[in-house]
């Protein structure tokens, strides 16, 4: 095997025989086949019309497979396998369509041949998508983007929002690291997948507050009730909203972890008087908070890390998550919604949570909430009593480094304001860092699949309603993980 697609790699090198994630050699080897056979997929569906095959179709095939190919999401090697079988079968209809060979998957599986998938795998990874390493570093970096895209375009779908040209794009980038692409193509393809995540943001933006309304500054509690609760984590709001209904008779809470804390802000989510609030804190520190929880676990998404014997029989995932010998909860079929039944049973014999924290967070400011806010805001900087906004944003993880966020909220003078989406928020959505005229110090737009949220905040902030540029004269800045790791003298 070979990955190096998350920050905790290897020596930050990359993992060549077991990820630090806890993925085999074998399921990072599935995992490269499949995305090869995707790249199949793509090479077909570029050479075809719309009219000659159902674009949103494969389009949503591709998303989802490639979802369950991001770190954390997938450690089952049979459901892998399915999503390889399928690809082939998915990639021998267009074949069929097209009528013309393609020789990049027909080397590997022309024969169809689904027995052994693992001897099929060798040698089509990162590392043997060409001897220069420019074109290699151009063709992984595309990779890599289209996998985001990928999960931000899936979210969408999910709520029947879709875009066909988010899905073009994706066959022809997967159809771009297939071919032997000169650097100035991949160049190209790489700035239009920035682009193209971009208008996959805005499109998930849409979908999320056309579905469930703009979030709203909310204060989430974090202590505990003394019922029976389960725990939802990930970031899929449809697997929230289906496990909400299916339970609110049923005498159980429903508590949020991790990247589905956000799912607290939105106004159709507040009418379920047993959404409790959040437990825990990020996806990292999940075997901590799974075993004090005491009922059952939802996985919706990524992030899934190797599961402990103490909670193995009371977790389930979904969608396009996965893990060994851990119950999965079917997809819906003609229209219905996912079956939730066995875990809300299992939560009404369960003790309700132990309490690991007492108090509340505040959260919600995407772009709607902050619009209302703005004329303060733009007060308050004409008046110096805010002079920076500082963008903390991203994924949280487990290395000693990430404490440096921690470390430097703490330090931040008491006239900035902190912009953040994702899970890094962890790191110091705990710390009192008090408000400037009532505007909290922490504004938390949401999931890391809402810092479109942050880019619109931003430009916001660059204007006020009379049009009067003040960007210049209010200091922005980004703080990401590799001054983390510079400040903490790792290389």
């Amino acid at each position: 095997m070979f990955c190096y697609q998350c920050q905790e790699t290897l020596k930050n090198k990359g993992c060549t025989a077991s990820g630090i994630c806890g993925k085999s050699d074998d399921t990072a080897n599935l995992q490269d086949l499949l995305i090869y056979i995707l790249q199949g997929i793509s090479l077909y569906a570029t050479g075809l019309k719309d009219e000659e095959f159902d674009v949103r179709k494969y389009g949503v095939f591709l998303c989802q497979t490639l979802f369950a190919t991001i770190t954390n999401a997938n450690f089952d090697n049979i459901k892998i396998e399915e999503l390889i079988k399928k690809s082939i079968s998915l990639r021998n209809c267009l074949k069929d369509i097209s009528k013309v060979k393609i020789e990049h998957d027909a080397a590997i599986y022309e024969d169809n041949d689904t027995e052994n998938f693992l001897t099929k795998a060798i040698n089509i990874g990162i590392l043997n998508y060409s001897n220069d390493e420019d074109i290699r570093s151009l063709k992984s970096a595309i990779l890599y983007g289209v996998k985001g895209l990928a999960a931000y375009t899936d979210h969408a779908a999910v709520l029947g929002f879709y875009n066909n040209e988010i899905f073009r794009f994706m066959f022809r980038s997967l159809a771009a690291i297939a071919k032997n692409s000169s650097k100035e193509e991949l160049l190209d393809i790489l700035m239009q997948t920035g682009e193209t995540c971009v208008k996959a943001m805005k499109l998930l933006d849409t979908a999320n507050t056309s579905v469930y309304g703009h979030p709203e500054m909310t204060k989430v509690k974090i202590g505990v009730r003394k019922n029976p609760a389960i725990l939802i984590s990930g970031h899929d709001l449809k697997d929230m909203e289906e496990l909400l209904e299916q339970s609110k008779e049923s005498g159980v809470d429903i508590y949020t972890h991790g990247e589905m804390l956000p799912a607290n802000y939105y106004p159709k989510f507040k009418k379920y008087t047993h959404l409790a609030g959040n437990y825990g804190g990020s996806w990292w520190a999940q075997n901590k908070d799974f075993e004090t929880f005491n009922g059952p676990i939802l996985m919706t998404t990524n992030c899934i890390i190797p599961v402990k014997d103490s909670y193995k029989n009371r977790i389930f995932t979904t969608g396009m998550t996965g893990y060994p010998n851990i119950e999965h909860i079917p997809d819906r079929a003609d229209g219905k919604s996912k079956d939730f039944s066995k875990i809300i049973s299992l939560a009404q014999k369960s003790l309700p949570p132990r309490e690991i924290e007492t108090g509340e967070l505040i959260g919600g400011f995407a772009h709607h909430q902050v619009i209302k806010l703005i004329d303060k805001i733009v007060e308050l900087i004409k008046s110096g009593e805010i002079k920076r906004f500082i963008v903390m944003g991203g994924c949280d993880g487990r290395f000693a480094a990430r404490e440096y966020y921690t470390v430097l909220a703490r330090k931040l003078p008491k006239d900035t304001i902190i912009l953040t989406a994702g899970c890094a928020k962890y790191r110091y959505n705990k710390l009192n860092l008090g408000t400037i005229k009532g505007i909290p110090r922490v504004l938390d737009a949401g999931q890391c699949n809402d810092c479109y949220s942050l880019a619109r905040l931003c430009t916001f902030l660059s204007f006020d309603f009379n049009k009067i540029l003040i960007f210049y004269d209010l200091p922005l800045s980004a703080v990401g993980l590799n001054q983390a790791i510079r400040k903490s003298g790792k290389s």
